[in-house]
């Protein structure tokens, strides 16, 4: 990505911030290039320490920036649209959203012209440069898609999609933290119950959990793994089965399906 690019970022929720602050740790550009919108500024004062421009108005963002994350809760999203729509130049601007539910056409049809725009859906481990970024955009911007891909590389991993398959990847990668973050504390929990201390249970857990996914990321299957600690009549196999007796993969896969279900509704 050429680093005369700005990035305007509309919306400073969770998401937004987490951007930010993942933009910022990965070096890819200086803080003054980033400006962040959100109508109580205050709650940004942590990010404007930082040297990143914070404002309340949408439209300085946006006239500031060449590059657009439309980051806002799905509900406000028409508005946001409609405050821009004017101010938007198809030349020099390139839409990147990460507004759940909100599809490609549908935002094109609310701005009024034809500009390049990038549905992405990152999650929270964004701020440590961890997340898992889904990307689509249509056939004939791909060089929005690159711009996109470039910026979500650097804080995490990137995997391109097709936009119909963008809202099973919120419930899988977006909700998915939320998901994975309970099993761990449930993990840490049975700690605490087994004997140890809440601070020792959950370092262990999580570090265990960081463990098992560097695993599969390094090339092995879940099973193969599994199967290397599971011995006959052994107490790994004993705790797993009790598990599945009490529903544990169900259980998060309809947390999954369910999720998935919500999110096509989230926007309307």
């Amino acid at each position: 990505m050429d680093t005369q690019h700005s990035i305007g970022i509309i919306g400073g929720g969770n998401l937004g911030v987490a951007i930010a602050q993942g933009l910022i740790a990965s070096g890819l550009l200086s803080p003054r290039q980033i400006t962040i919108t959100r109508r109580r500024i205050e709650l940004l004062s942590d990010l404007a320490k930082q040297g990143i421009v914070v404002t309340a108005d949408n439209i300085h963002a946006l006239r500031a920036s060449s590059i657009i994350i439309l980051a806002v809760q799905p509900q406000q999203l028409n508005e946001v649209l409609a405050e821009i729509c004017t101010e938007i130049d198809a030349g020099r601007h390139v839409i990147i959203s990460v507004v759940s539910g909100a599809s490609i056409a549908e935002i094109t049809k609310r701005l009024g012209k034809t500009i390049p725009v990038v549905r992405a859906m990152p999650n929270t481990a964004i701020a440590i440069r961890e997340s898992m970024t889904c990307l689509a955009a249509e056939a004939d911007h791909r060089a929005a898609l690159n711009i996109a891909q470039q910026i979500f590389n650097t804080v995490g991993a990137t995997i391109l999609i097709r936009e119909e398959q963008m809202t099973a990847a919120t419930a899988l990668c977006a909700c998915g933290i939320a998901f994975f973050l309970r099993a761990i504390r449930a993990a840490s929990q049975g700690g605490i119950e087994i004997g140890f201390h809440a601070d020792e249970a959950i370092k262990m857990a999580a570090q265990t959990a960081r463990g098992a996914a560097s695993l599969l990321l390094s090339g092995s299957h879940p099973e193969s793994e599994i199967d290397k600690v599971t011995t006959p009549r052994g107490c790994t196999i004993a705790g797993l089965n009790e598990m599945e007796h009490q529903g544990f993969s169900s259980a998060l896969i309809r947390g999954i399906t369910t999720a998935s279900d919500k999110a096509t509704h989230l926007y309307a």
